[in-house]
């Protein structure tokens, strides 16, 4: 009998290391979406960037996928391979990346204009990328898991995104040593290291290809896209609430992350400075110091979800969560002092939103494949969206604050954890990747609509605050100060209270508008799919 022939993918070691080396692409790619939302106040008081011009470059990032880039992007993943696909967008990321960095530093020129127009060019570059990037990383973890560990793959690659996300909230400012160019130009610097991490994982895809032969390679059994999917998928209404869903919650979410820090420093009085209390240093540096301890959170919020599950008798996953949950509380316990500073800055605290997500999401995500119950977790998720986004507008209560950005953490990881499985019902297996095409496109109109529209709105309701800063802008500009002490005299008015506070009120409250049309959408999806028997309701395995 012939032995059978081993490959690279089936060395477990083997499988490890290209899980680390893609997701670095997704890591870097994430913080670089996010970064920007702890700079919000610094880029306003250091470039004279305002409101509605910061929401106008976020928004701009999406432009290339509002008009089909991610399904042109598919095409070329399917036509030509994850390694073509890999180094056109992530390319295309990088080079982005670069231009915004280099506009940043005024490379094009000091003038607010010319800054922001390449800025801008910068993300719609990274934006065009951006997504594109994310489904390669996932077809190369499917093409190397498949048949082993794929679901906790496909879980720790999602967790090193939002780690990339939440990493680039909370430590920008730290790098940035309170100016803008050196957090952009260390953000683009990650995307480019990335890049090269995926170079290398490219030599052990060409092995594994000749390995497995030219038959298997890549998607070959895929079926390729076809228009005509779009028409069947249009007509399908259980498919246009879901995707409908889809862009109302998301809508409410990446964009408020990225105005949540400024959030919490105008309304509740955080700070965007860390006083040293909050500064845990490793090798002598507090970004190093901050970051093991998101790595070590990340590591926590794997084990928790991770671990016990794999555990087969009850009293073995209760030993499990209970020597995870004791390890964890000493590791909080020995850095109380820290955390209690970090809860009262803003970037701090809003970037445990995406680290949320990597507790929660694979908890609801085991949830929805045994009981089911995806479209009334749906609805339960859209709830906790509107009472987040009241309680962080209407209410003026810290702690009720607190609450509402726990509660959406919660939401963040329980809605898509219900989502995307439920699409896989929908959809017939051989349309997948253009549903999710399709979903990620329209979800792209609606971020960019929120991105702008936000900051814009931000803009129009704060007249006064738009009029005394620039007053003072006008004057230190006039005395000859450089724009670092700009940002300084800027930054010590508005701690003085002689430059009010933005509010916040009506902007957010528009997101409470996202939440009700998602409860809509849910319960419209649950009403579809009871007349057309998906099962979005019944147990994925059963």
């Amino acid at each position: 009998m012939e032995a059978i022939k081993k490959t690279l993918k089936d060395n477990a070691a083997m499988r490890w290391l290209v899980l680390v080396l893609v997701s670095t692409l997704l890591f870097s790619t994430y913080w670089f979406q996010d970064f920007f939302g702890s700079l919000k106040g610094l880029m306003d008081s250091e470039l004279g960037i305002n409101s509605e011009e910061f929401g106008r470059m976020l928004g701009m990032t999406t432009i290339a996928n509002i008009f089909g880039m991610i399904i042109v992007g598919g095409i070329i993943l399917d036509k030509w391979g994850i390694r073509i696909a890999g180094l056109a967008f992530g390319g295309l990321a990088t080079l982005g990346a670069a231009i915004s960095a280099m506009a940043a530093a005024g490379f094009f020129g000091d003038d607010k204009s010319v800054m922001l127009t390449w800025m801008i060019i910068g993300r719609v570059m990274f934006g065009s990328g951006l997504e594109v990037v994310c489904v390669v990383a996932t077809r190369t973890i499917v093409k190397w898991f498949k048949g082993y560990e794929l679901a906790l793959a496909m879980a720790i690659n999602m967790g090193f995104g939002r780690l990339g996300s939440a990493l680039g909230l909370a430590i920008s400012l730290d790098i940035g040593g309170g100016a803008v160019s050196p957090s952009v130009t260390f953000a683009a610097a990650l995307i480019g290291i990335s890049l090269l991490m995926f170079v290398i994982y490219l030599f052990f895809d060409i092995k594994l290809d000749k390995q497995i032969g030219a038959g298997s390679i890549e998607g070959a059994d895929d079926e390729e896209f076809k228009f005509s999917d779009l028409i069947k998928l249009m007509t399908n209404k259980s498919f246009v609430f879901i995707a409908l869903l889809c862009v109302s919650f998301y809508a409410a979410v990446f964009p408020f992350i990225q105005y949540a820090p400024d959030l919490l420093v105008n309304k509740f009085g955080f700070s965007y400075a860390l006083p040293e209390a909050g500064n845990f240093q490793l090798f002598g540096s507090n970004s190093i110091g901050t970051a093991s301890i998101y790595i070590l959170l990340f590591i926590f919020g794997l084990a928790f979800s991770m671990v016990p599950s794999k555990m087969r008798s009850f009293p073995a996953k209760v030993v499990s969560i209970v020597i995870i949950g004791a390890l964890f509380g000493a590791f909080v316990y020995s850095l109380k002092d820290v955390f209690s500073v970090w809860l009262v800055n803003g970037p701090k605290t809003a970037s445990l939103i995406p680290m949320g997500t990597i507790l929660f999401t694979p908890i609801f995500g085991s949830y929805v494949d045994k009981n089911g119950k995806a479209a009334s977790l749906m609805i339960l998720g859209s709830l906790l969206l509107i009472f987040a986004h009241l309680s962080l507008s209407v209410f003026q209560s810290e702690l009720l604050g607190y609450f509402g950005l726990l509660s959406l953490g919660v939401a963040f990881s329980l809605v898509p954890a219900a989502m995307w499985p439920s699409v896989a019902k929908i959809v017939a297996e051989n349309r997948l990747g253009t549903a999710y095409a399709s979903m990620f496109t329209v979800q792209n109109w609606g971020l960019g609509l929120f991105f702008w529209g936000i900051g814009a709105l931000l803009n129009a309701v704060n007249p006064s605050v738009i009029k005394i800063t620039e007053d003072f802008r006008a004057k230190f500009e006039a005395a000859g100060l450089s724009k670092v002490e700009i940002a300084e005299k800027i930054d010590a008015l508005k701690l003085s209270d002689q430059i009010p506070p933005f509010d916040y009120t009506i902007p957010i409250l528009v997101l409470v508008l996202c939440g009700v049309i998602s409860i809509f959408l849910s319960f419209m999806l649950k009403k579809s799919d009871r007349e057309q028997g998906y099962g979005l309701e019944n147990p994925s395995n059963g």
